[in-house]
């Protein structure tokens, strides 16, 4: 075999090795999942943030 086959063949491999770990498969999931939780987080205290602050201080300033 000659240096450009024996190169070509170990490219093949390292590239059959990469494509089958999944190892880091599961961090990526987890990082998408918890995004996705910030997002729906995030828009909800901004629909609803203002409103709930107002109703929330003039109920307590109320009562006082």
């Amino acid at each position: 075999m000659t240096d450009v086959a024996t190169s070509c063949a170990g490219a093949a491999r390292l590239a059959k090795r990469f494509l089958a770990d999944e190892r880091g498969a599961t961090a990526i999931e987890y990082a998408l999942i918890a995004s996705a939780i910030g997002v729906a987080i995030a828009s909800t205290v901004w629909a609803f943030g203002s409103q709930l602050r107002d109703n929330t201080y003039t109920k307590v300033y109320n009562v006082m």
